[in-house]
């Protein structure tokens, strides 16, 4: 808790490094884009340059929610004809262009007040000076090195002698501090046009990807109105598409539909109705959403309550589903999160992304930039409204939520976890406003994450090993095959922040399932 500000970040250099911008009469938009650069330094398994950006900024003067896509569109060339079968994540055609950079300098021109050289000094000291390896860390670079496809440029960044660094031991990133000094010096633009683009643009043409120059300098950053429902009295916000944000909405008007049931969010009885409520935004999803700039998703229709009425008679209430149709509306996984606010009440929810670990595994040798493997989130099949095509964005997992009571910011959340996302951002949000959790609480509680089933038979639900055993027994006994798993299992990284109502302090909470620190002063 803490009176003036705070930040929530996965690690704890980027928490610390948000603090101390917050303390030094930074706003929130500074704070977090400080430590995003960080995480992409000290995390680079989750996020990076090379990655894309969303965020959700509230502005206290104006009371008001504005968000900001910042991913990255098909290059031009890219053409479903070229491709045979799958997309493998390694390809260097699954590379979209990088948005995150681009929605830097987009979010500091519209929120910011610092200038973009002085938010990146620390993230260049510690590419050049280096950190310690956390445990983390050390694992994700031994699991990507078993896995094939790692670029030479991946192995000469994060092999240093050619072995997994050892935990604790210095991780220097000489190419990347240089990146980071071009754009510190020339802007976000630097990374977009002149030596960084050309360097990007020769690397996928010897290695026979998509991305071009001309790629690089068409990119923009697009600001949009927030999506939104109420729960229970709170107005919840979310990403427009191309996120999937829009599912959490019409999740969260399947579970309040359900009021009259009667039942508390972590009994049995609750968390199969969030499972089946799941299902069925899931389905929808997967039939309606892809750009909106290549054809008119039913976003309006599938946020309404009107549509979750009618949709609540498709969801059991007692047994366990097979993978359902979607709607009728006309009558892959590493990423970061974090959160921040500031003295003058104002909030960011921010997340950034490669998509798998390491993304691609390309790294642009000379630029220690690693890829995304977003053109993986397209469907191949043709006619889909995510199909892939020329200057087309792929279909997001990334959404970031925030909460208002009336005007006034209430709460502010999100978390990694591709498909995991919106259901752990569902049982953050029942947990902050049915049970009154702290943000700390609901972090912790117990998390589930259900899959969907293939071949007709329900999904699996994973649940970590802390959830009661009574819950366990009777979900097994409506039908869902329950996977027990590790006590701190859960697949997600969650950070959130509540404003307290009477004195207007913050209280913030840091997942222990990965490195993080919630920080304020």
């Amino acid at each position: 808790m803490a009176p003036r500000g705070v930040i929530a970040t996965s690690h704890p250099l980027a928490s610390s490094v948000g603090l101390r911008v917050l303390q030094q009469g930074g706003n929130a938009v500074d704070a977090a884009l400080a430590a995003s650069a960080v995480l992409n330094v000290v995390e680079p398994f989750n996020s990076h340059l090379g990655g894309d950006l969303f965020l959700l900024f509230y502005s206290a003067r104006d009371r008001r929610v504005t968000a900001m896509n910042g991913s990255g569109m098909a290059p031009a060339s890219a053409r479903l004809d070229d491709l045979s079968g799958a997309l493998a994540i390694t390809d260097p055609r699954a590379v979209a262009v990088p948005g995150q950079v681009h929605g830097w300098g987009a979010a500091l021109r519209a929120f910011g007040t610092w200038p973009l050289a002085r938010l990146l000094e620390d993230a260049i000291g510690y590419a050049e000076s280096g950190f310690p390896a956390s445990p983390r860390l050390v694992k994700r670079i031994r699991a990507r090195l078993a896995e094939p496809g790692a670029s030479d440029g991946w192995k000469r960044t994060f092999l240093p002698d050619g072995a997994v660094p050892t935990v604790g031991q210095t991780v220097k990133q000489p190419a990347l501090a240089w990146t980071l000094r071009q754009i510190a010096d020339g802007g976000a633009n630097a990374f977009y046009h002149g030596e960084i683009a050309a360097r990007i643009a020769a690397y996928f043409r010897k290695q026979g990807g998509w991305i071009t120059e001309e790629d690089l300098s068409a990119h923009r950053t697009v600001r949009l109105v927030p999506l939104q429902t109420t729960y229970r009295g709170y107005t919840v916000t979310e990403q427009p598409p191309v996120s999937q944000g829009l599912i959490l909405l019409e999740m969260l008007n399947l579970v309040e539909a359900l009021e009259s049931e009667g039942v508390r969010s972590d009994s049995a009885e609750a968390i199969h109705f969030m499972v089946e409520a799941k299902q069925l935004a899931f389905a929808d999803r997967l039939a309606a959403m892809g750009d909106p700039g290549h054809g008119a998703p039913p976003t309006e229709t599938l946020i309404s309550k009107a549509y979750a009425a009618r949709r609540l008679r498709d969801l059991s209430r007692d047994r366990a589903t097979e993978s359902p149709p979607p709607g009728d509306w006309s009558a892959p996984q590493d990423t970061t999160y974090l959160c921040a606010a500031d003295a003058e009440g104002n909030a960011v929810s921010w997340i950034q992304s490669v998509f798998q670990s390491f993304g691609s595994g390309q790294v642009i040798p000379s630029l220690g930039i690693v890829m995304n493997n977003r053109m993986s989130g397209f469907s191949l099949q043709p006619g889909h409204p995510n199909v892939l095509a020329p200057n087309k964005l792929p279909m997001h997992t990334l959404n970031t939520f925030m909460i208002l009571d009336g005007k006034r910011l209430w709460a502010v959340g999100g978390t990694p976890g591709a498909d995991a996302q919106v259901q752990t951002n569902l049982q953050l949000v029942t947990q902050l406003v049915d049970e009154g959790l702290t943000p700390q609480e609901a972090i912790e509680s117990p998390k589930w994450t259900h899959e969907a089933g293939m071949g007709g038979e329900p999904g699996v639900l994973h649940v970590e090993s802390r959830m009661p055993d009574a819950v366990i027994r009777d979900l097994e006994a409506r039908g869902h095959r329950v996977n027990v798993e590790g006590p701190w299992s859960g697949r997600c990284a969650a950070q959130c922040l509540r404003v307290e109502e009477e004195t207007g302090s913050y209280t913030a909470g840091s997942d222990p399932r990965a490195d993080g620190a919630a920080a304020g002063y």
